[in-house]
């Protein structure tokens, strides 16, 4: 099978792990779980030059920096550097404009924590392999809890030995909805990893969105190459209109697939998520820098300097980074991204 391309997506803020991840500098250019940034380890995970080619990474102006410097100079990459932020399907559609038609792409967020780096390898290339058949193709999460943080997919018939038809996808459910889908074994959650060929996705997001389509065509066929980068053009960039690639694409062909994945796979979404993915202690416990806990149950201290010390608490956050400092409990650590710092720091 020909080479996968991966398309890393490098776009969001990740305002609900603030103070550490901000907008100057935010989650995937940050070591949060192990030694290498969210950043580096998605590009290590398709580093395999006997399955992957050189990624392309779909980027804005303002981490273009960060982007290159964890790269390495000696890497083969290609940056695309968007005017604006468009979304998930324009970012996508940029990159296969820059593929041939028959290319394989592996859709990857750059924020996320992957701890079976050889099962998402088996996932990968397993959904190639229904990509190379036309199929647009989902890594499905096996879920493991009801979250109604998550969109879901419903597997349906077996197409391949490890791939389903998708029969739906369920966007953000209520509690006892999504206990409903936990219960019938035969939801799983939709991380937002994809395969499939270039071609066939621009055919279908012309299909579905052709407006979308078309602008984003016009803006890669005006753009122009910088070395390693390449620059749409902005003005025909600012005519695209800002879609997620489901809603455009996924929801909408009817060639939707799923390959199951059990894969250690967490989006690192807010504090709480970052917990459960770090190494815990025998009462659930996580401290990093100078912290001290007495009588605490499931509390995470991450503080860059000053000691923090607790006692007697449970399903705690308090983070300290450059001078700013979070305290907030576990159950509530969603809304941390409503707060004023977290949107303008």
């Amino acid at each position: 099978m020909q080479k996968i391309t991966p398309v890393i997506l490098c776009g969001g803020s990740g305002t609900r792990l603030w103070p550490r991840s901000r907008v100057t500098k935010p989650k995937p250019f940050l070591p949060l779980v192990g030694d290498n940034t969210l950043f580096e380890a998605t590009v290590l995970r398709c580093a395999d030059p006997g399955h992957f080619a050189a990624p392309i990474v779909v980027t804005g102006a303002k981490y273009a920096g960060y982007v290159e410097g964890q790269l390495g100079s000696g890497s083969d990459a290609t940056v695309i550097v968007e005017p604006a932020a468009r979304n998930t399907a324009a970012a996508i559609a940029c990159a296969a404009l820059r593929l041939p038609a028959d290319a394989i792409m592996l859709v990857c967020p750059s924020d996320h924590h992957i701890a079976g780096s050889e099962v998402f390898r088996q996932a990968a290339l397993a959904a190639a392999a229904l990509a190379a058949d036309d199929w647009l193709v989902s890594i499905a999460i096996e879920a493991k809890a009801p979250e109604t943080g998550f969109g879901y997919l419903q597997r349906g018939a077996r197409i391949a030995d490890r791939g389903y038809r998708v029969d739906r996808f369920v966007e953000k459910p209520d509690l006892e909805r999504a206990k409903g889908f936990l219960a019938s074994g035969d939801y799983y959650w939709n991380g937002g990893i994809f395969a499939f060929r270039a071609g066939l996705f621009l055919e279908e997001l012309t299909r579905h969105r052709p407006a979308l389509a078309a602008a984003a065509r016009a803006a890669m066929e005006a753009g122009h190459a910088d070395g390693r980068r390449f620059h749409p053009d902005p003005e025909q960039f600012a005519r695209i209109e800002s879609e997620s690639v489901d809603y455009a694409v996924m929801e909408n062909t009817a060639r939707a697939a799923m390959v199951p994945a059990d894969m250690g796979w967490s989006d690192i979404g807010n504090w709480q998520a970052l917990h459960a993915a770090r190494g815990r202690d025998e009462r659930g416990n996580h401290a990093t820098g100078r912290a001290e806990l007495v009588d605490c149950r499931n509390v995470l201290v991450d503080t860059d300097g000053p000691r923090v010390s607790v006692i007697g608490l449970d399903d705690v956050i308090v983070i300290v980074d450059q001078g700013e400092i979070l305290v907030t409990s576990a159950k509530r650590a969603q809304e941390v991204g409503k707060l004023s710092g977290a949107v303008n720091q």
